[in-house]
């Protein structure tokens, strides 16, 4: 076991500067080159958009990838085989170990909501998002599946981790392919391609902040009494919130 602290201790090394270098490269997308790409002609657009995207949408692709597998590997490590996962006298069992899977499950769950009718409507695609990870929240910490604190943070941060990691490889990079290429071309992509690569690019910053709130306080008992769950819901909420108020600001941001 010694050895799995051991190598538990560099995948958490390596878990955060990935981490950081795709959220940062995250917020740079959403924050600062939205914004400031609507401010450029097409000229412009021809020059910097083939030359700075590609570069960045590298380290954006490859942060998500090492940032999600050595996530992976630390909820085997630490949660699983470390059993931090269950409540205290739970043992493994069919329930909690399908609860666990369906980490790997909801992105394709999510992204069949997301092209649904539900997905147009942001406000109802965002209601029914929450009711569902609510839900989701209520039974891992129930008695029949035995999540302890600890687990359903990490069955939370776990779940939107996977989908993010899902929009970079399978929504934004190959859309954002299609974008630079016609920026280049002279032949504008499809505004469908647009309009998916920027939602889910948002979809992704919005899930980022509650994240950011799991990764911290895994390593935290304060809100972790027999109630404690119901703060996770509200700290979603607050996370979605303060996103809602950065995109606000950012469009008001200006150059020299």
């Amino acid at each position: 076991m010694q050895g799995l602290d051991h190598l538990s201790i560099l995948l958490r090394w390596i878990h955060i500067l990935a981490g950081i270098l795709w959220i940062g490269l995250l917020y740079f997308f959403n924050f600062v080159n939205g914004p400031f790409a609507g401010t450029m002609d097409g000229d412009t657009k021809k020059k910097v958009v083939p030359e700075l995207m590609p570069r960045a949408l590298y380290w954006f692709r490859w942060g998500a990838a090492y940032t999600w597998v050595t996530g992976v590997l630390l909820l085997i490590i630490v949660f699983y085989i470390g059993n931090a996962m269950l409540d205290t006298g739970v043992q493994w069992n069919a329930a909690n170990t399908i609860m666990l899977l369906t980490i790997f499950i909801i992105p394709f769950i999510y992204d069949a909501l997301s092209k649904s009718a539900l997905g147009k409507d942001p406000k109802m695609f965002a209601a029914l998002a929450f009711i569902i990870v609510t839900a989701l929240i209520y039974v891992a910490q129930s008695p029949a599946v035995g999540f302890g604190y600890r687990g359903y943070l990490i069955y939370v941060g776990g779940m939107f981790g996977t989908i993010m990691a899902f929009n970079v490889w399978f929504r934004i990079w190959p859309n954002q392919q299609k974008i630079i290429t016609g920026v280049k071309t002279g032949q504008p992509a499809d505004a469908s391609v647009v309009a998916l690569a920027g939602l889910r690019s948002k979809h992704n910053t919005y899930m980022s902040v509650p994240l950011v709130w799991a990764m911290i306080n895994v390593h935290s008992v304060v809100f972790s009494s027999a109630n404690g769950w119901i703060i996770l819901p509200i700290v979603i909420l607050i996370g979605w919130s303060i996103a809602f108020l950065i995109y606000k600001k950012a469009a008001k941001v200006k150059g020299f």
